[in-house]
């Protein structure tokens, strides 16, 4: 038996690293802000200030610019990836919130991180999902906003100003239907 190469080791031990450090960050770290994963602030966003800006390809290979939606709709930035069980977890209740508020003035940008068009878009169809996917290969929009573990579920109102963020899964979509509320009467 001929011993590992050192990339296969060091690759290992890098994996097992970003493991450790993304477990910290959405277990321990977040868990010790608020127990549902509600942060005031992620990088360099904060609940209160104006979103980051950013333009994304869709699966049909439309520019969608989050500018778009100001002065009309609510916008929840949903940061994910296919090969994330936490993300596949929170979509049922997503889409569940969506459908209850869309009518309402409610859009959920659904921001795949790192992935290709074939596999977001190959996930989304195969369940049905009514969300507006937006690709994001090299992650640079997750990265403007401090995104550090997905789930990572960004609320923006009307006036493009960061409202709510979540970090990680949780099954109680009841805090935010409550902020979505509030919201959709301003």
């Amino acid at each position: 038996m001929k011993p590992l190469p050192p990339a296969w080791i060091a690759a290992g031990l890098l994996f097992a690293g970003a493991t450790v450090w993304i477990n910290y960050e959405v277990k321990v770290k977040i868990q010790s802000e608020d127990k549902s994963g509600t942060v005031r602030e992620m990088g360099q966003i904060k609940v209160g200030q104006p979103a980051p800006d950013f333009s994304a390809q869709d699966l049909s290979n439309r520019t969608v610019n989050l500018a778009d939606y100001r002065g009309q709709k609510v916008v929840l930035v949903d940061f994910w990836a296919t090969w994330c069980g936490p993300c596949k977890m929170a979509m049922p209740g997503l889409q569940s919130v969506l459908d209850d508020f869309k009518a309402r003035g409610v859009e959920v940008l659904s921001i795949n991180q790192g992935e290709s068009a074939a596999q977001a878009g190959g996930y989304i169809k195969s369940k049905a999902y009514g969300f507006h996917v937006l690709l994001d290969p090299d992650s640079a929009i997750g990265a403007s906003y401090g995104v550090t573990g997905i789930p990572t579920l960004v609320a923006v109102d009307k006036e493009g100003v960061v409202r709510w963020i979540k970090i990680g899964y949780s099954p109680d979509d009841a805090p935010l239907r409550r902020m979505l509320e509030k919201l959709v009467k301003k």
